[in-house]
This record gives C-alpha cells, structure tokens and sequence, in this order.
C-alpha cells in the first residue's frame, strides 16, 4: 500500500505535505490541517442495514474487513447534501485510481445520484427512516452541528472519524482513508469487553 501515495501523487492536485506519512498521529494531523474534521475512536457504531437498488440485503457489520464511508442523504436535506455526495463522489474517483479500490466501501443512505463507481458503491434504503438512522449517528458526534456528516468506519468497526459538511479538502478525506488502508485492523474484543458494551 505505501506506493498509494505514488499514485495519489500522480492524480490529485498538489497539497501541503503530509509526507512523514504519521500513521499512528494521523487523528492529530488531520485535526490540524483539516476543520470539518472531528477524530473519533469508537469500537461500536449503530446498527445499520439496508437494501440496495439491486435488491441486495447490507449490513455494515458483515464488512468488518473493509474500511465504509458512510453518507446519510435523507429528503429534504437537498442543497447540503447534494454538495457533500458531489464531494464525495469526487473522493471516490481519487481512490478508486488506486489499489484503495478493493479496501473501501461507499455507503449513501437516501438520496442516490448518477455517475458513482458502483463496484464499491451503493445507495441502500433503511427501515425505520434515513433522518432517524442519520440522527443515531450524528449523536456520536460532539459538534453541535447541523450540517450533513460522512462517516468513517476502520477495518473491525471501529468507527475512526466524522467529516462534516461539504467545506472540506476531498484530497485530505483520500489522505485519511489511505492512512486507514496501512493500519493494522484492531484485535477483537474478549468475551467481558463484547458483555460490557452490550450494555453500554
């Protein structure tokens, strides 16, 4: 994977370096450079399962093996959250240039718009309501905020950050997931661990 740096190189516009590549300080980093993102490190996250256009059942804890960006696009959210998939679609297109491809996920919940890469993309609809689900999430959040938010789960379901809005560098969000791609995945819970945080 370090040779994705190579290729986002080739791709993306120049950028003020990142280049001592800080893998494990990339949480602080980020949050330096970048102020619509807010670090997190949960190891649950609400449940989430939908279908997608296909038909197909999703539920983002059967793809712990894969880093999942996730989008909530409910009705009547209209300008914020069409300017955020256009940014993240943009995103999108940055890492599917690269190896990173087969690594991500892209989850918009709601609102589907044309021109995404649908090999690691979906558009899934949700029981119980997109603004409930987008509200469950966004409680997770410490800002008080009311623009739309992407969130980003690591590998093993730790839920790593939130980028919020649509004012944000798309390179600085391909940064990060990068970064995710080169971490190793974290252990799994121990029995009293997974116990406790039924309970939380």
């Amino acid at each position: 994977m370090k040779h994705v740096l190579v290729c986002l190189a080739l791709v993306l516009p120049p950028v003020p370096a990142m280049a001592h590549h800080p893998g494990e300080q990339s949480d602080e980093v980020m949050t330096e450079r970048e102020p619509a993102f807010e670090a997190m490190d949960l190891r649950r996250t609400p449940n989430l399962s939908g279908i997608d256009a296909g038909g197909t059942p999703l539920r983002i804890d059967a793809m712990e093996d894969r880093i999942i960006v996730i989008s909530f696009a409910p009705e009547g959210c209209d300008a914020p959250c069409k300017s955020q998939q256009a940014l993240l679609h943009k995103v999108q297109e940055g890492v599917n240039v690269t190896p990173m491809r087969e690594m991500v996920t892209f989850l918009t919940v709601g609102l589907a718009t044309e021109g995404w890469d649908s090999t690691n993309w979906h558009a899934i609809s949700i029981e119980g309501g997109i603004s409930e689900a987008a509200d469950d999430y966004a409680a997770l959040s410490e800002r008080d905020s009311a623009a739309p938010m992407i969130h980003i789960i690591g590998r093993g379901g730790r839920h790593a950050a939130i980028f919020h809005g649509a004012d944000f560098s798309h390179v600085n969000l391909i940064l990060y997931i990068n970064e995710l791609t080169n971490a190793a995945p974290p252990p799994k819970p121990g029995l009293l661990e997974s116990i406790f945080e039924i309970f939380q």
